[in-house]
């Protein structure tokens, strides 16, 4: 690409990089052997696809409706092959096989809602005009251009849905870089796209580097970035977009803290507990990872969670019913193991857990993680719970605030203007009250603070890339 060089980004850790030669490969996260490799695009390859999605935005004279259509069929394409989809998945990644197929139909889902709702949420808006002004005027949406999506290895597939179906939508064209380690779900996708109809330069996956990356986000025909990564991921694109006046999307981290101040079901609430934190094998950055219990209910909740968490094992997951497998990679598993590390020397209790078996881990619980542990403020991507006391609403807003993400959060009360009390003062993009695993294609999807900005799914995510273009007539 260009000669100028670009501090680079490694979207699946965060870290800035200066290695242009990330390779793509399926690596068995069990054992950490390379199963198949991919090349990475050439400067050339990538300098065409760049030109030939510029070239599709400009030459495209379809309708929303006809967009609409095309994004059903990807729905389709996508339950037809489920099966395949969703073994990719647990190859590439380890996810249990049931989540990984649930994966698959929640993205024909969310293709399905914005095309049914593509013409109202792409309707012209009227303007009212100010008293004695003539003529009328309305807010056109229109596409923008080429946009970048840099996605990451957790959901290989529902990330995906949740950017490229808007964008295309309204007739924006998309390339998309894939995490190194999905290199056959960014196949699969893509072929998806084009086999339902989407012309050619509309979706494009690029195997690119990290230095290919920031030459794409500077080049000007590129309109948009959206990024799901680390913080320190997001960080570097912004870095990049913003010396290039580029709009970026960022979904980052989280720690999400989960709220029980009350309850007349607890054995309801502690399964719901388990499942928010080993979903995706404990990978999933929206999960509930910091529990915040109210002392009448700490003891009580803290013998029947660290209970419940232990009576899982990881498995095989490509067995129907798994609930737990390996971290997605050796490296992934070395990073908690580190954590683990250093929670234990800082002073955090095991309660519950603790042990890794090759690249899993015993679901664990701490206690005892105090502010000057690095744990109160890391975020653990595994089937790592750290529970807290607290001595009332007001203690546990303030522990759920102490902490630099705001993705999303998780409140259980019996006291309905308490739930809407404390959803007020929570410093989070999302607060879900009596309720976990309950996103869906018309609910908004984002965070705040250094979990990142926008939005994405319903109708907020159907225009994060729009020109918003005032036409006033008199």
């Amino acid at each position: 690409m260009s000669d100028t060089r670009h501090a680079a980004i490694d979207p699946d850790t965060g870290a800035a990089v200066t290695d242009p030669a990330t390779g793509y490969a399926v690596t068995d996260p069990a054992t950490g052997e390379v199963l198949r490799t991919f090349p990475t695009i050439t400067d050339d390859e990538l300098r065409t696809a760049i030109a030939t999605a510029d070239r599709a935005h400009a030459e495209d004279t379809s309708t929303v409706a006809e967009r609409a259509e095309r994004l059903h069929r990807v729905a389709q394409l996508y339950r037809e092959r489920r099966e395949d989809l969703a073994a990719t998945i647990v190859r590439e990644m380890a996810k249990p096989i049931d989540q990984a197929l649930a994966e698959v139909d929640f993205c024909a889902d969310i293709h399905d809602f914005q095309a049914d709702h593509a013409e109202e949420f792409l309707a012209d808006q009227p303007i009212r005009l100010a008293p004695g002004s003539t003529g009328s005027a309305f807010i056109r949406k229109d596409s923008v251009g080429v946009l970048l999506g840099i996605m990451p290895w957790n959901f290989p597939a529902y990330q995906i849905a949740r950017f490229a179906g808007p964008a295309l939508l309204v007739g924006n064209t998309v390339m998309l870089k894939h995490a190194p380690q999905c290199p056959e779900s960014a196949l699969a996708i893509e072929g998806i796209f084009h086999d339902a109809g989407f012309p050619t330069g509309a979706y494009t996956n690029v195997f690119a580097t990290n230095d290919q990356v920031a030459d794409v986000i500077a080049d000007p025909r590129v309109q948009g970035v959206s990024l799901t990564g680390s913080a320190r991921a997001g960080a570097a694109v912004a870095e990049i977009a913003g010396r290039n006046l580029t709009k970026v999307v960022l979904e980052l981290g989280g720690s999400d803290p989960f709220i029980l101040l009350s309850t007349d079901d607890l054995d309801a609430v502690v399964a719901s507990a388990v499942a928010t934190r080993l979903e995706g094998n404990g990978q999933v950055c929206n999960a509930a990872k910091r529990f915040l219990v109210v002392d009448d209910l700490y003891e009580a909740f803290l013998t029947k969670f660290a209970a419940a968490m232990s009576a899982v094992s990881p498995t095989d997951p490509t067995t129907p019913g798994a609930e737990l497998g390996p971290l997605s990679s050796p490296a992934a598993a070395d990073r908690l193991q580190d954590q683990l590390d250093a929670a234990r020397a800082q002073g955090a209790t095991v309660v519950t857990g603790g042990e890794r078996q090759g690249n899993a881990f015993l679901p664990t619980v701490l206690t005892d993680v105090t502010p000057d542990n690095d744990a109160y403020r890391e975020e653990f991507f595994g089937p790592v719970a750290v529970v807290h006391r607290v001595a009332d609403e007001d203690a546990a807003v303030r522990l759920a605030n102490d902490t630099p993400f705001g993705l999303g959060s998780y409140l259980f009360t019996t006291d309905e203007d308490q739930a809407l009390r404390v959803a007020d003062r929570i410093e989070a993009g999302m607060v879900y009250v009596n309720i976990v695993g309950a996103d869906s294609p018309e609910l908004p999807f984002g965070g705040v603070k250094a979990s990142g900005f926008g939005r994405e799914l319903g109708a907020l995510g159907a225009t994060a890339f729009v020109n918003e273009k005032l036409v006033r007539i008199g």
